[in-house]
């Protein structure tokens, strides 16, 4: 089964803490796991009107895998996906209206506003291995918690939306890729933390995963926001 592009956006305040939120038994790709917002990347995604792109070292990385057009669907699918399923919006105000015929775009851009896809850090990509139902090629995006609007709140997608310390991640039931993004926030925002909590079962699924699911991780830098 040939993989299908998905985005997913990690949302950090404070450097300190990440969203997530716990997908429905009712899901056939892992259920009842806390997972960070996205989802797979629509055909319209590339296609509707960007005026903000993405910034240059992101768009850099990303096209070393894939088209500059897709790399931009895969930006602005980590921003709809978000939004679906938080009501977080990462975007700015445009000085003209965007108009779109897309039933998904246009609640966004009627709100005089467009995604920052330049506010988006390429951070990590994955691919599932071969054998679940479903198979992603996710590119994971960081993005800083004071440049999102909205109110937190569900589309039934995501259960029990809630903002968690890096430090406690670990513990909430999760799939090995989802642990293994946890545990290099970590290495990077609360270096402290490690050695405290990197015991033999987590070494475990970092080598494992990382082995077979982590394709390329990149240090992010806020310096530039």
């Amino acid at each position: 089964m040939r993989p299908v592009d998905a985005a997913t956006l990690i949302i950090l305040r404070d450097q300190r803490e990440v969203l997530m939120g716990l997908r429905s038994a009712k899901h056939v790709f892992v259920p009842n796991n806390y997972v960070f917002p996205g989802g797979r990347v629509d055909p319209g995604d590339a296609r509707v009107p960007a005026p903000f792109e993405l910034n240059t070292t992101a768009r850099d990385r990303l096209v070393r895998s894939t088209s500059p057009s897709r790399a931009r669907g895969i930006g602005m699918a980590a921003v709809r996906e978000t939004f679906e399923e938080t009501g977080l919006l990462l975007t700015r105000p445009t000085p003209a209206p965007v108009n779109s015929r897309s039933a998904s775009w246009r609640p966004i851009y009627q709100q005089g506003v467009a995604p920052a896809l330049d506010r988006l850090h390429y951070f990590a990509r994955a691919i599932t291995p071969p054998g679940p139902p479903r198979r992603f090629d996710a590119r994971f995006f960081l993005a800083d918690a004071r440049h999102l609007q909205g109110t937190l709140r569900g589309n039934g997608e995501l259960h029990d939306l809630r903002w968690v310390p890096l430090e406690e991640a670990a513990a909430l039931p999760m799939i090995g890729i989802t642990q293994v993004i946890i545990e290099l926030l970590r290495r990077t925002f609360a270096p402290a933390a490690v050695n405290r909590q990197h015991d033999t079962a987590l070494r475990q699924v970092m080598d494992e995963v990382m082995n077979r699911e982590l394709v390329e991780h990149h240090r992010p830098c806020f310096s530039d926001d």
